[in-house]
C-alpha cells in the first residue's frame, strides 16, 4: 500500500491549498494521511476547522492533531512537536508533502533519515527582497540547510524561484500559486444589487473589499486611513477576514468615524459572490507569496490598488490592471482609490485587463503540474 502524509503548521493550509492535492494523490493510489495544528493559528473559522474535521473523517482520512507552532521562539513546543514527527515517520510514507516555514521545517528535519520523498512548498519565503534583517538572519539559514533534505522545492513566484535555486535540494519547480476555480467564478452569476442590499449597502455605493487574515502583515489598517483621506461617503470598505487585529481595525474604525463605510464580515462562505459585488479589490499587505484572493478578485474582473511587494509584482501589471503601492503609502493608496472611482472607464479597463491570462492560475493548470510531480518523485 503506498502512502502519503500531507504536513502544515495549520488545518487551513490544508483545507484551504491542498483538498485538490490530497485528491491527486488518492487517484495515484496513495493512502492520505494528514498532520496539522486543528486547535489553533487557522485563517479560517473554528466552525470552519471542526467541518474539515468532519469532511475527513467521512472521507476516511486519517489525521493526527499536533501543536505546531507559528512562532519560532516556542523552542519546547518545536521540540515536541519534533519528537511527535519522528513517531509519524515509522508509518513509512513513500511522499510528505509539506507546507509553512515551521511546520516544514520540524518535518523535514524528521524525515531527513528516512526513505521517504519530501516535497515541499513554500508560500513565499519570509526572507524577500526589503524583508526585515530578522528574517534573514532566521528563515534563511535554515531554509538553505534543510534543502539538502527537500527532495523537490516548490516555488509559488518569480522571486522566491531565482532565490531557491541556488539551494541545494534535488530540484526547484515554479508553480503559479495553489490553483483557483477560475471556470466557476467567471461564470458565476450574482444579483449585485440584492447581495448588497443584504449587506446594507446600496447600488449606488462605491464598494472596496479586501480578503485575509486581520494582522500586522495584512494591513488592512491602511486602507482605513486611506478611506479616512478620501472623505466620500460613498465609498465602503468591506473587510472579509478574522484575526487578532480585529478589535484594533474597529477601534480606528470609530476613531475616524467611519463606523456606516467599513463593514467588519469575518470569515465568509461567499467570497466569490462578495467579489462579483464589488468595484474594487484593495490588498495593502508587507509579505505575499502569491495570493489566492488577489488571483480570485482578478478572476471576477476587479481594478486591484495593491502593495507593491513580491507576489503581487506577478499578478498586477502596474496602470495596466491595477497599481502597485508602497504598502506604508497611506496617502498613494487614496490617491489611486481615488483615480479609479473618479472614472469609470478607467475602473472597466482595469477589471477586463485582469480577466486575461487568468487560466495560468487555474485549478486545472495548477493540479496537472502537481499530477506530474508526484508521479515522476518516485
Amino acid at each position: 500500500m503506498k502512502r502519503a502524509l500531507m504536513y502544515a503548521s495549520v488545518a487551513s493550509i490544508i483545507d484551504v491549498f491542498n483538498k485538490n492535492n490530497i485528491k491527486i494523490l488518492q487517484e495515484l493510489g496513495y493512502t492520505v494521511d494528514i498532520a496539522c495544528n486543528f486547535q489553533e493559528g487557522s485563517m479560517t473559522s473554528d466552525e470552519r476547522v471542526a467541518k474539515f474535521q468532519k469532511e475527513l473523517e467521512n472521507d476516511e482520512i486519517s489525521y493526527f492533531d499536533i501543536p505546531i507552532p507559528r512562532s519560532v521562539t516556542k523552542w519546547k513546543v518545536i521540540m515536541e512537536v519534533y519528537q511527535i514527527t519522528k513517531k509519524i515517520v515509522k508509518n513509512n510514507y513513500q511522499i510528505v508533502h509539506c507546507h509553512s516555514p515551521i511546520g516544514a521545517a520540524i518535518c523535514r528535519w524528521a524525515f531527513r533519515k528516512s526513505n521517504t520523498k519530501v516535497i515541499y512548498t513554500a508560500h513565499g519565503f519570509h526572507f524577500y527582497s526589503g524583508a526585515p534583517l530578522i528574517n534573514w538572519l532566521v528563515y534563511y539559514p535554515i531554509e538553505r540547510l534543510l534543502a539538502k533534505y527537500t527532495d523537490i522545492l516548490i516555488t509559488i513566484n518569480k522571486e522566491d524561484y531565482q532565490r531557491a535555486k541556488s539551494f541545494s535540494c534535488k530540484k526547484v519547480e515554479y508553480i503559479p500559486g495553489v490553483g483557483v476555480d477560475t471556470y466557476h467564478i467567471e461564470n458565476l452569476q450574482v444579483d449585485k444589487i440584492m447581495k448588497r442590499k443584504e449587506l446594507g449597502l446600496s447600488e449606488s455605493d462605491i464598494v472596496l473589499i479586501s480578503v485575509g487574515e486581520l494582522n500586522d502583515n495584512k494591513n488592512q489598517k491602511v486602507i482605513i486611513e486611506a478611506l479616512n483621506l478620501l472623505n466620500n461617503k460613498n465609498v465602503k470598505y468591506v473587510i472579509c477576514g478574522k484575526g487578532i487585529n480585529e478589535n484594533m481595525l474597529k477601534a480606528s474604525v470609530s476613531s475616524y468615524n467611519l463606523g456606516d463605510q467599513v463593514y467588519f464580515l469575518g470569515f465568509r462562505n461567499d467570497i466569490y459572490e462578495l467579489l462579483k459585488m464589488s468595484d474594487i479589490f484593495v490588498f495593502p499587505s508587507y509579505r505575499e507569496g502569491l495570493s489566492l484572493s488577489l488571483i480570485e478578485a482578478k478572476t471576477a474582473g476587479l481594478p486591484c490598488v495593491v502593495s507593491d511587494i513580491r507576489g503581487n509584482r506577478d499578478l498586477i501589471v502596474n496602470d495596466q490592471e491595477g497599481y502597485l503601492v508602497d504598502p506604508d503609502n497611506i496617502e498613494g493608496f487614496a490617491k489611486k482609490i481615488k483615480e479609479l472611482i473618479t472614472d469609470r472607464t478607467l475602473m472597466q479597463r482595469f477589471g477586463n485587463n485582469n480577466k486575461q491570462g487568468v487560466q495560468e492560475y487555474s485549478s486545472s493548470y495548477v493540479n496537472n503540474i502537481m499530477w506530474s510531480i508526484y508521479k515522476e518523485i518516485l
